[in-house]
């Protein structure tokens, strides 16, 4: 029996349990950071994802592991460890509401990337959810109000390279969807990440406590459940349909932050997550829709 969604809600549903899980997982981390070093966190939240994706994994066999398109699944470490580099080289340089607004940057270039490089149609639709959820996004963070923004530093040059390098990444894991199973993806992902981020790991090594690696523990699942929705949402559905759905996480750190930290959103974050929440579901309709007009065979 046939699934009564549409491929693209169905995908818009994954990208929502990813932003969770992200949401959960960054958070996570950051309280991590508190006493470790950031490059250290990134490259351990990576290796323990391998260890944690392995064991499952293994029961597919050796042979089922083993990727189709081994250069592609590199070339997509060397992007995604590219854009961790610049985005960690940054964090010290630039403001919160710079990191946010820059980070949520990316929808923009993945859009585009899959009209360029994947021939996918990028409808007046999804334009517009993603375009009015960027306006939410900007509305809720305000760079350019007082000293959330500081102009055009070094370190926002940084941030907004890493912005386009994380898009090719993403780009690239779409990419390997038509050659490979979501967990052979996501295990490749992480493997290499975890190697070529091992040297600057090595610069920054700091034994971890017992209770932090029980987190890290923590940021591998998560991480690796991230990935996992996020690629079954690239394989059913086209990737510049689902990226509206990328600006519900600031919805979702909202919650996160007022449930664990007890911080109360504020107007403009209240009406920021609205125009995106709305958006996002007129998208979801509007995708439904199209769906339902087209004929179906006998």
């Amino acid at each position: 029996m046939s699934s009564p969604l549409s491929p693209t809600v169905r995908g818009m549903l994954w990208m929502a349990v990813t932003g969770v899980l992200f949401i959960l997982l960054n958070t996570t981390m950051k309280w991590l950071t508190h006493d470790l070093d950031p490059w250290l966190v990134g490259f351990l939240r990576y290796l323990m994802g391998v260890l944690v994706i392995l064991p499952p994994a293994l029961r597919l066999g050796l042979r089922a592991l083993w990727p189709r398109a081994p250069k592609l699944q590199f070339v997509r470490g060397l992007f995604h460890a590219g854009g961790m580099t610049l985005w960690f080289a940054a964090l010290p340089m630039v403001s919160m509401a710079e990191l946010t607004a820059i980070g949520f940057t990316g929808p923009l270039f993945i859009c585009v990337g899959a009209v360029l490089f994947l021939k996918e149609r990028m409808t007046g639709a999804r334009w517009a959810a993603v375009i009015v959820g960027f306006t939410g996004v900007l509305l809720v963070v305000s760079p350019w109000k007082g000293a959330g923004f500081s102009g055009v530093s070094f370190g926002v040059l940084l941030m907004l390279t890493s912005a386009p390098v994380f898009a090719g990444s993403f780009l690239i894991a779409k990419a390997l969807t038509r050659f490979d199973r979501p967990d052979v993806v996501v295990l490749w992902q992480h493997i290499w990440v975890s190697l070529l981020l091992l040297p600057v790991a090595i610069a920054y090594w700091t034994m971890p406590t017992a209770a932090q690696w029980g987190l890290l523990i923590v940021c591998g699942v998560l991480g690796a459940a991230g990935h996992y929705c996020m690629t079954r949402a690239f394989r059913v559905a086209d990737i510049s349909a689902v990226q509206s759905v990328k600006f519900l996480e600031l919805v979702w750190a909202s919650i996160t932050g007022f449930i664990v930290f007890g911080t109360v959103p504020g107007f403009w974050t209240v009406i920021g997550g609205a125009i995106i929440f709305t958006s996002t579901l007129w998208l979801a309709r509007r995708e439904t829709r199209t769906v339902e007009r087209k004929p179906t065979g006998a």
